[in-house]
C-alpha cells in the first residue's frame, strides 16, 4: 500500500478514515491527535505548570511521557514530574519499573516510587492470597492505585496528573459504567476540568487514540516499553467487555471513537462535570468521596477498624 498523503509505502493502514499512511504521516497523525487533547485539557498557569506523569513501564505510559517531554521541551514553564505505583506483584511490576527508569533517566524527568507496602502496609499479592476478596483483585488494586497517584500528584504540587489511557481502555471504562447503571460516575471520568479540592485533576492525552496507534508508535519512535500482563488481569469484567468492542469495532470501524465522542457531548451539553462531584470526606483518610468512606479505605480494610484486614 502507499500512503494516501505521500508516495511512499505505508506502514499502518486506519479503517475508520479509510486511509493508509507512512511512517512520517503516521508519527504525524498521533502527534497531532496528542497535541490537541494536550490543548483542550491542560489550562497552562501564567507561572509554572507541574504535571504528574503516572508511569507503569509499559507501553501506554511509556508513550505518554516521551509525547509530554516532545511536546513541553521547549516550554520552560512546564515541568514533568514522574512517579510509579509499586503494587507488590511478584514478576511483574519489577520489570516494568526498570524500563520506567530508563526511560526518565533518558528523557531527563525526575522519577520516584510509591509502594502499597509503604503505604498500606500489605501488597497485592497478600491481598489476593488472604482470600477475602470479594469481585476481582482489579477492584481492589484500582481504589489503592487512584489514591496513590492522588497523593504523589498532591506532595509534587501538581497542576495535573497524566495517565496513559488509550481509546480501547477508555471506551472500555465508559461502557462498564454504561453496563453497571453508574451514571454519575461516567460523567465524573477524566478528563477533568475544574479542581475539587483533595483531588489533583486527570488528563488522558491518548484517549483518542488507539491501542494498536499507541504500540505502533512506541516501535516506530524506538520508545522502550515492559509488554508483560498483570497475572490478575484476567478475572476483570474488563476482559469481556474488551473482547465484545473489539468484535463490533471490527464489523464497524469506528465504533470506539464513537463511545468517547459520546460522553464527550454528554460532559459537555448535557451536564457541567462539576455539579457530580465527591460531596462527602472519607471519614479515615479525609480525601474526597461519595459515602463516609473511599473506596480505597474500603478495599484496604482500614473502613472496618481503622486498621488493616487483609
Amino acid at each position: 500500500m502507499k500512503c494516501s498523503k505521500c508516495e511512499q509505502t505505508a506502514v499502518f493502514e486506519s479503517k475508520p478514515t479509510g486511509s493508509s499512511l507512512c511512517k512520517f504521516h503516521f508519527v504525524e497523525s498521533v502527534e497531532r491527535r496528542f497535541k490537541q487533547e494536550i490543548r483542550r485539557q491542560v489550562h497552562f498557569n501564567n507561572g509554572n505548570t507541574t504535571i504528574g506523569v503516572a508511569i507503569s513501564g509499559g507501553k501506554d505510559s511509556s508513550v505518554l511521557l516521551y509525547l509530554l517531554w516532545k511536546t513541553m521541551q521547549k516550554k520552560k514553564n512546564v515541568v514533568l514530574k514522574a512517579f510509579t505505583i509499586d503494587e507488590g506483584i511478584e514478576g511483574y511490576r519489577s520489570e516494568g519499573l526498570k524500563t520506567a527508569e530508563k526511560l526518565c533517566n533518558k528523557l531527563g524527568i525526575s522519577h520516584e516510587v510509591i509502594t502499597f507496602s509503604g503505604s498500606f502496609n500489605t501488597e497485592m499479592d497478600q491481598v489476593v492470597r488472604s482470600g477475602n476478596l470479594q469481585g476481582s483483585p482489579c477492584a481492589y488494586c484500582g481504589p489503592m492505585r487512584r489514591d496513590l497517584m492522588n497523593r504523589m500528584s498532591e506532595e509534587f504540587n501538581a497542576d495535573y496528573v497524566a495517565l496513559g489511557i488509550n481509546l480501547d481502555d477508555y471506551s472500555q471504562s465508559i461502557m462498564m459504567n454504561v453496563l453497571r447503571g453508574d451514571y454519575e460516575k461516567m460523567l465524573r471520568m477524566a478528563p477533568h476540568k475544574n479542581r475539587i479540592q483533595g483531588l489533583v485533576p486527570r488528563i488522558i492525552p491518548l484517549r483518542k487514540i488507539y491501542e494498536k496507534e499507541v504500540k505502533l508508535y512506541a516501535i516506530l519512535e524506538g520508545i522502550e516499553h515492559d509488554m508483560g500482563w498483570c497475572p490478575y488481569a484476567m478475572e476483570a469484567q474488563r476482559n469481556k467487555v474488551r473482547s465484545l468492542l473489539n468484535s463490533i469495532e471490527e464489523n464497524s470501524p469506528g465504533t470506539k471513537l464513537a463511545i468517547e465522542g459520546f460522553l464527550e457531548k454528554l460532559q459537555k451539553h448535557e451536564i457541567k462535570q462539576e455539579e457530580i462531584i465527591l460531596t462527602e470526606k472519607c471519614l479515615i483518610c479525609g480525601n474526597p468521596s461519595n459515602g463516609p468512606y473511599c473506596q480505597s479505605c474500603i478495599r484496604n480494610g482500614k473502613a472496618k477498624s481503622n486498621k488493616l484486614s487483609i
